[in-house]
């Protein structure tokens, strides 16, 4: 199975495509698509897409799994990181594959173990997991690469429970 994991946002978008096969997870691209500064917001949006959408149609993945918005302090940033997720969400939509959401506690505990893993504890494993010689840069690749791995182990321990199908 092939999953394309993406950390949404509008500065830097992370993706991380992985595949599983059987128990073992093999990295097969993964970095970052970015838009420049002080470019309104429609039209930074209208830059991922067009990055997005010819992604899924070259690599296509059977799956994309994408972190769920967290909100924070900031709410202008929490908006732009939801519409950034809609980007991804109506890509993947039109191409009809199946998206799946996950919190950040959800990926940190199914990459580390522990829900409140600092973000170095969930880069470590994605390296290991992964067998990368080194972290991937930016964050939000790592990130990505992240919820990705999430979602292999979730998707993997629900079907077998008939969860997924």
């Amino acid at each position: 199975m092939i999953i394309l994991g993406i950390d949404p946002g509008t500065a830097i978008m992370g993706y991380g495509l992985i595949e599983l096969k059987g128990n073992s997870l093999s990295a097969l691209d993964y970095s970052c698509w970015r838009t420049p500064a002080h470019t309104p917001l429609a039209e930074r949006l209208s830059m991922l897409y067009e990055h997005i959408d010819p992604y899924l149609r070259v690599h296509t993945p059977n799956h994309i799994a994408v972190e769920e918005l967290f909100f924070n302090r900031n709410t202008t940033t929490a908006l732009a990181v939801g519409h950034a997720r809609g980007i991804v969400l109506l890509a993947g939509a039109q191409q009809g594959l199946p998206i799946y959401e996950y919190t950040p506690l959800q990926v940190k505990q199914a990459v580390v173990g522990y829900g409140k893993a600092d973000k170095n504890q969930v880069q470590q494993m994605v390296r290991g997991l992964l067998g990368l010689n080194k972290i991937p840069k930016p964050d939000d690749t790592a990130d990505a690469l992240a919820v990705a791995i999430c979602h292999a182990h979730s998707f993997a321990l629900n079907q077998r429970m008939g969860e997924f199908r």
